[in-house]
């Protein structure tokens, strides 16, 4: 799904390895965002490696365009985002990629988000380029994010922007059952506790109560939906039974 509207183009600066491209392409079409410009791959474009990287994203690829220069790849753009963990020595804002996505939403024209090469990142003069720079809060002891996970950070903020327009939607629990009747886990609560009664379980009896207190609340705790309750109560039919071989 493509959204013409404010989805930012995606641009990888000098990238290394197809099978990152490949990875970038699926991260981004996760999150509706199929627009991706390629500047001065290392090993050429299209590249056979990226295809089974992408696990389907495989219209990103082909509708990529290759370009010499950053300049060219972001010509159209009127908003564009470097990521970088360094400002190298660059003075401009520096935004979370929640922050540049809200102001991408909003934004009047074309955004871009611009990503470096893997090893070293965007150079001064790629960055300089750049309206602002979008850097990750991370772990100072260990900044290591590899190309794709910093499309996706970005991708996934941006789509957040999104969704009460409906045009993505966050996975809900509709297709989950709903919890199971009171009068079937009750059900299934004495079936136990019989199982339970000639073994000795609820002994001595002046705990009896309390036991049977905390059974029943370890039981109720998990919201058991129509096909757990029934599955459970399965089981201890099964365990109810004597063992066939006899034994």
């Amino acid at each position: 799904m493509e959204l013409e509207s404010t989805a930012p183009v995606i641009v990888l600066v000098r990238p290394q390895l197809g099978e990152n491209i490949g990875k970038a392409a699926r991260a981004m079409l996760n999150f509706g965002l199929t627009e991706m410009r390629l500047v001065a791959p290392r090993d050429g474009w299209p590249n056979p490696s990226a295809g089974p990287a992408a696990a389907g994203a495989n219209g990103v690829l082909e509708n990529a365009t290759v370009h010499d220069t950053l300049a060219d790849a972001v010509a159209d753009c009127a908003h564009v985002y470097a990521t970088t963990v360094r400002k190298r020595g660059v003075t401009k804002p520096v935004v979370t990629p929640e922050e540049a996505a809200t102001e991408i939403a909003r934004a009047q024209g074309r955004s871009a988000i611009v990503f470096g090469p893997e090893r070293s990142g965007l150079e001064t003069e790629d960055v300089a380029l750049a309206r602002a720079i979008v850097t990750v809060p991370i772990n100072p002891e260990f900044g290591s994010l590899n190309l794709a996970q910093a499309v996706i950070l970005c991708a996934y903020e941006w789509s957040k922007t999104q969704w009460d327009g409906g045009a993505l939607v966050q996975p809900t629990g509709e297709d989950l059952l709903p919890p199971a009747p009171q009068e079937e886990l009750d059900s299934m609560i004495e079936q136990l506790e019989a199982m339970l009664e000639p073994r000795g379980y609820f002994q001595p009896e002046s705990r009896a109560a309390a036991t049977r207190r905390t059974l029943r609340t370890m039981l109720t705790k998990p919201g058991w939906n129509h096909l757990e309750v029934r599955t459970m109560r399965g089981v201890l039919s099964s365990l109810s039974k004597p063992r066939r071989d006899g034994a």
